[in-house]
C-alpha cells in the first residue's frame, strides 16, 4: 500500500502487483517519489506528472487507454514522453499523438470521495505537489 498526496489531499493506493508485476517492482524502487502534477491536456478528468525522457525500464503490461476513476497509469514512453496519469473522473488517456495506453499500476482504495475535488483544484489552481510513499 502507498500513501499518495496531491496538494492537501491524501489517498491510499494499492499496487496492481498481480497484473503489472514488473511495473510495480520498478516503481517501488523509486519510493518515496515526489514531483509536481498538472491537469491533463488531452485525457479528460485526469492529472498527470510529465517525466520527459526518463527511462522507466518496464514495457507494457496491464495497459489501458480507459482508466477508471482512481486508477493511476504509468506510460513508459515511446510515442509520447514518459508520464504518470491519475484519473479522477471520466478519462481517455491521450496525447497530441493520439490515444496512449499506460500500465495500470495503482488503484486508489481510500480517499476516493476527494478525487473530484483534487482534480478541480489542479485544474483551477494549477500545479500541485504530488508524492508517493510506502505505508
Amino acid at each position: 500500500m502507498l500513501k499518495v498526496a496531491v496538494g492537501p489531499f491524501q489517498f491510499t493506493a494499492r499496487f496492481e502487483s498481480e497484473k503489472a508485476p514488473e511495473t510495480c517492482r520498478i516503481f517501488k524502487t523509486f519510493l518515496p517519489f515526489r514531483n509536481q502534477t498538472i491537469h491533463s491536456r488531452w485525457s479528460g478528468e485526469a492529472v498527470w506528472v510529465p517525466l520527459g525522457d526518463f527511462q522507466f525500464g518496464a514495457g507494457f503490461e496491464n495497459h489501458t487507454c480507459h482508466p477508471s476513476r482512481g486508477d493511476i497509469l504509468l506510460y513508459p514512453g515511446g510515442y509520447s514522453e514518459t508520464e504518470l496519469l491519475f484519473a479522477y473522473g471520466s478519462s481517455h488517456f491521450a496525447s497530441k499523438m493520439g490515444a496512449l495506453a499506460g500500465n495500470h499500476v495503482l488503484t486508489i482504495v481510500e480517499g476516493r470521495d476527494n478525487l473530484e475535488a483534487m482534480g478541480k483544484m489542479v485544474l483551477w489552481q494549477g500545479a500541485q505537489p504530488i508524492s508517493f510513499e510506502a505505508l
